[in-house]
């Protein structure tokens, strides 16, 4: 059998992917209340009236929900089978926190220009903070596979 079907079988590849889509939910969430609504800095859409932009705003709200819930129930559906991995689902976790804030920054803000993390200031800064602590949660993500796939394996965990 190969490995990603025995990953698949037991649990691990799960593990990770449910706890992906729960992180890019979480990170999604961070993202619509801090940035959206508490500093109020910028809508999911900014191309139109605010009226638009608010809605497009609890478009995104719906679905970070819609995707914790889901992520939710087959995160207990693999504890149910006791089928969860915890190394896997931490890294699937910080994987989908990175991928949600790399594709924000640079699908939405620089190639769709759905909106921008600011207005009227030097953008360099906001641009370089947001993406580069996505690319540390997904780097982050990607350790934590290769340490679990070791640990699973039997070798190092180091």
């Amino acid at each position: 059998m190969s490995g990603v079907r025995e990953a698949a079988r037991d649990g691990r590849g799960r593990s990770t992917a449910v706890c992906a889509l729960i992180g890019a939910a979480v990170m999604a969430a961070v993202d619509e209340i801090v940035f959206h609504q508490i500093l109020a800095w910028h809508h999911f859409y900014d191309r139109s009236t605010t009226a638009v932009g608010l809605l497009s705003d609890g478009l995104l709200h719906t679905a970070e929900l819609l995707a914790l819930v889901a992520g939710f129930f087959l995160f207990a559906d693999l504890r149910r089978r006791r089928d969860l991995s915890p190394p896997h689902a931490w890294a699937g976790f910080f994987l989908g926190l990175g991928a949600f804030q790399l594709f924000d920054g640079l699908v939405d803000h620089k190639v769709l220009r759905v909106h921008q993390v600011r207005y009227g200031v030097d953008l360099a800064p906001y641009d370089w903070g947001w993406n580069a602590g996505g690319l540390v949660l997904l780097l982050l993500g990607g350790v934590l596979v290769v340490r679990a796939n070791r640990r699973s394996r039997g070798g190092p965990a180091s």
